[in-house]
């Protein structure tokens, strides 16, 4: 008896490590959304992750955007510490970030980079509601043993190492 117990704990905990994280979709703090972002792209749902992001382009293509993670198995996000200053009715945050992504052959791949979010001022704001967005971001791929997270950001949303 005790060796099937043990044998379902190890079955459990494997599935548990193994499971899709749970789905997180916040807009309230740019912290929250970067990391519902990276949610998305680790859920594969591609349409949500390019939700967060303000003014697609029309050079801008959603096909290439999911393209972009066909390789991504799994991603991950460790949030630095986000700043913020308000400037003629929205509020501009930046957000440096440390990504880690597994992809699909097995590789792993380490990137630091930055997002440039805004909020409009709630208060101002008439219908549509433009919620937290992000307008901005580069991520930089990082070598074995260099620095992932960015020192800070510039207000371009460029990294600085």
């Amino acid at each position: 008896m005790r060796r099937l117990f043990a044998s379902l704990i190890v079955v459990l905990t494997a599935q548990a490590a193994t499971a899709d994280p749970a789905y997180l979709d916040n807009r309230s703090t740019p912290a929250d959304l970067v990391r519902s972002l990276y949610n998305a792209i680790a859920l594969h749902q591609y349409a949500r992750a390019w939700s967060y992001f303000a003014h697609h382009e029309p050079s801008e293509d959603y096909g290439v955007f999911a393209a972009g993670y066909a390789e991504t198995a799994d991603v991950s996000v460790e949030i630095g510490p986000v700043t913020s200053e308000g400037a003629a009715g929205s509020i501009y945050s930046r957000v440096p970030v440390s990504v880690a992504s597994k992809q699909t052959d097995g590789s792993n791949r380490l990137y630091g980079g930055c997002y440039i979010l805004r909020q409009i001022q709630p208060a101002i704001q008439e219908p549509p509601f433009t919620p937290l967005q992000i307008v901005n971001g580069h991520l930089v791929l990082r070598g074995p043993g260099e620095q992932a997270m960015p020192r800070a950001c510039d207000d371009q949303g460029n990294p600085q190492f």
